[in-house]
């Protein structure tokens, strides 16, 4: 597969909108031009689960929007409109899309931070901002992020006349970017408001069954796997992580946009030095790296020598995805559910503290359903195959048996 995949898969017209999507991107280009004469910001969002379509539908809008900005006899005639997303990978993809696409330019393509800060420091307001990933917008001060407001949602409305975003709440994966549906209720209340829901899987070629064991996995249940599991679908469960890493070396040479992914609980940090995962069968890769370069981390050749994060790899399409659990989950017998055990967790910037959440029972709820989502992000970015491997051995043998009673 060529490098661009992600870019050519966002593009504009390089992907047909099914009816369905062409339909909510008309939607929303009705309801943009009815409140943008308003003083009162108006905002859609769209709900959705991993490859629903969600980007590729904004992706679409936001051209259709540039194009309607340069034609003087558009109501959308000079409208300055700016595209948001909280993710430096994903935003690469964005910005070598830009390049081609008229109209479309790199500097319409901000995180969302500096956003906020250019148009404060120019006492402007934005006609249209459309938002991709909003569920990592920052719902709290993080000065590190130089963000200083209590909620970028909310400052965002603030510099906007008409506000699109898109919400996953599976796809929380930090305390600081803690989002639910009551969080978002309570935001979008005072303002014009419209939403609507997108179901249909486009990514993945997987049946609903196996989607649906998916969900209940990431949500703790450890259901049978359906009988038709592998049916259009290459999934798999290995009882070594080096078996699996070789597997999907072969897939990569042989379609490309194939890799090793895990989740958080193998020790690394972000000093330039490499940090390893050992694991059995003589596993031993380094976590990725920090990526300096304009090309997003997955699209890079070299990365099938790393082991992905979810800071790499939300957002994006695999070819075949090879998931480690790592010691963080593991099966309770008792219950025979999948738990978190944070005593092992190593990436403290994934669950650091609330100060607005002062309940530790409710804080420990929300640690572990953050460590539940990346679960389900990292084991749906595989288009034609998601193959697994849990560090824990009963959940491995429970997957191990459950895989092999299909055959």
């Amino acid at each position: 597969m060529a490098n661009n995949a992600a870019t050519t898969k966002l593009a504009p017209n390089q992907h047909k909108l099914s009816p369905e999507q062409q339909a909510l991107v008309q939607r929303i280009m009705q309801f943009t031009q009815h409140h943008l004469p308003g003083s009162t910001p108006a905002i859609f969002t769209i709900n959705g689960d991993c490859g629903t379509g969600k980007s590729v539908i904004l992706s679409q809008l936001f051209y259709e929007l540039q194009q309607a900005a340069h034609n003087e006899h558009s109501q959308f005639s000079g409208t300055k409109n700016y595209f948001l997303v909280n993710h430096p990978e994903v935003l690469k993809v964005y910005k070598q899309m830009a390049g081609p696409e008229q109209n479309v330019l790199k500097k319409n393509f901000l995180r969302p931070t500096s956003f906020i800060n250019q148009l404060h420091k120019r006492h402007e307001r934005a006609d249209v901002v459309v938002i991709d990933e909003a569920h990592l917008l920052l719902s709290q001060p993080d000065h590190y992020n130089n963000f200083y407001g209590d909620n970028q949602l909310t400052e965002i409305l603030k510099l906007s006349r008409v506000v699109i975003c898109v919400f996953d709440f599976h796809q929380v994966i930090q305390t600081k970017n803690y989002w639910d549906q009551e969080m978002l209720s309570q935001i979008v209340a005072p303002y014009p408001h419209a939403e609507y829901d997108l179901t249909h899987q486009f990514r993945m070629t997987a049946g609903p069954e196996l989607i649906h064991w998916m969900d209940a996995f990431s949500a703790g249940e450890l259901l049978p796997l359906p009988v038709n599991t592998r049916q259009n679908y290459d999934f798999r469960i290995y009882a070594d992580a080096e078996s699996m890493r070789q597997a999907i070396v072969q897939r990569n040479r042989e379609v490309g946009l194939s890799r090793i992914v895990a989740t958080t609980g193998y020790p690394s940090t972000l000093d330039g030095g490499k940090h390893y995962i050992h694991e059995t069968g003589g596993f031993h890769m380094p976590w990725d790296q920090y990526n300096y370069t304009q090309t997003p981390w997955a699209e890079i050749p070299e990365t099938i020598n790393e082991v992905g994060s979810i800071y790499t790899c939300q957002g994006f399409d695999l070819n075949y995805v090879g998931l480690i659990l790592s010691p963080l989950l593991y099966l309770d017998p008792a219950e025979h559910r999948i738990k978190v055990d944070l005593s092992k967790k190593t990436n403290n910037e994934m669950i650091k503290r609330r100060t607005d959440v002062t309940d530790p029972a409710q804080f420990t709820r929300m640690k572990h359903q953050i460590i539940l989502n990346s679960v389900n992000v990292l084991l749906k970015r595989g288009i034609h195959g998601a193959y697994l491997y849990a560090h824990d051995p009963e959940l491995r043998k429970a997957l191990l048996q459950s895989y092999h009673s299909l055959n």
